[in-house]
């Protein structure tokens, strides 16, 4: 069998730490490039993703001096070249470059904030600090934001997109940030109209955050940018479905009216049928879809599958089917194989009556049940 991919050995490993350590090298005089690498790897094996990091700051600490203002002048120093100005997305740095933001949050928050924060612009530049500037607006939010403010206009499009990454709310494995729901909008209104793409895909990420718990806020944001029309027509849409795709799934009805869809639109479920009617775990199910209209819709076709939980309750997960228009007199048939994961890591199959529901713009137009077998 092929060796299942450890995402910790292919950032932190012998090779990645030998780079580390020759960019200390060669900032830092006096860096025993060698004797750092030795004592990475020593420790490096026995800890998870996240611990390393923290590990290998450790060992980069105690080879720079004690003052802060002179560790962070070491860290810049050592840093690598800018990322690639001239890219325009996905251009996210190697992990093995957050040391600085660990090491300004850790020396530099309480007593040297404003130097622990040049420091992160530098080193957002080359590894995204989004993680490390949390703290920071948790401890000093004004002058946090202030900061952010400025950075909102910066050259450098790592830099503008930490603006939007690091102030939101729900940032994948990131700790919580106690900014208070919108407070980060001003920062977003300097930033949709960004030319690059890493940057307006962070600004959509951040209102789909927002819209799992104020849609309304969110709703009448982007009607405030589309009537603003400063953002190319193509790329406002496009941040739009991206920022609406939570409120999408939920059938939200401000959601897909501002996307085009009707929920009042004159739609028939003609079939919906679900074959075998009783599968087993690992088994796929067709699903077969009729659907008709007696003018021309747009539509935007979901089926939301209704598993069975170890208490008997059921619940909905949500899957994108057709994005299409329905003339008059031209059935949509839709056809669609879904395979019942046996060995998913997130969620465990239990036998019991499973549902399939319809929903086209947000509405519930019909279901069909099946029968999952015991494994």
């Amino acid at each position: 069998m092929p060796e299942k991919f450890s995402l910790k050995d292919h950032l932190f490993n012998d090779q990645s730490i030998a780079d580390l350590a020759a960019d200390f090298a060669a900032g830092v005089p006096g860096f025993n490039a060698a004797d750092f690498h030795a004592e990475v790897m020593s420790g490096l094996a026995q800890r998870e993703l996240m611990a390393r990091l923290e590990w290998i700051a450790d060992c980069v600490e105690k080879r720079l001096p004690a003052d802060f203002p002179r560790m962070a002048n070491a860290l810049e120093a050592a840093m690598p070249p800018r990322l690639d100005p001239g890219l325009r997305d996905d251009d996210f740095g190697r992990f093995i470059h957050a040391v600085p933001g660990i090491l300004a949050v850790r020396h530099g928050l309480e007593d040297h904030r404003d130097r622990a924060l040049d420091l992160l612009y530098e080193a957002t530049q080359r590894f995204s600090m989004e993680f490390y500037i949390r703290p920071f607006l948790n401890r000093w939010e004004r002058e946090t934001l202030a900061r952010l403010t400025l950075w909102a206009r910066d050259d450098n499009y790592h830099v503008r997109r930490l603006v939007s990454e690091g102030t939101r709310p729900k940032l994948p494995w990131a700790k919580n940030v106690s900014l208070s729901q919108g407070a980060a909008l001003p920062l977003l209104e300097m930033l949709y109209a960004d030319p690059t793409r890493y940057v307006t895909r962070s600004v959509a990420n951040h209102l789909n955050d927002i819209a799992k718990t104020s849609p309304e806020m969110v709703i009448e944001t982007l009607s405030n940018w589309h009537a603003q029309r400063q953002q190319e027509t193509k790329e406002l849409a496009w941040l739009t479905r991206h920022a609406l795709r939570t409120l999408v799934k939920q059938g939200h009805f401000g959601a897909l009216e501002m996307l085009g869809y009707r929920y009042d639109a004159p739609v028939s479920l003609d079939c919906i049928h679900v074959t075998p009617p009783d599968p087993a775990p690992g088994d796929a199910i067709e699903i077969r879809i009729v659907l008709s209209a007696p003018e021309s819709c747009p539509v935007l076709v979901d089926y939301v599958l209704w598993s069975v939980r170890k208490d008997g309750s059921t619940s909905p997960k949500v899957f994108k089917l057709k994005q299409a228009v329905i003339s008059p007199g031209k059935p949509l048939t839709l056809h669609k194989k879904h395979v019942l994961k046996a060995d998913a890591t997130t969620f465990t199959l239990y036998p019991g009556q499973h549902r399939v529901e319809v929903q086209v713009n947000g509405k519930v137009l019909g279901s069909a049940s099946f029968d999952l077998k015991r494994a």
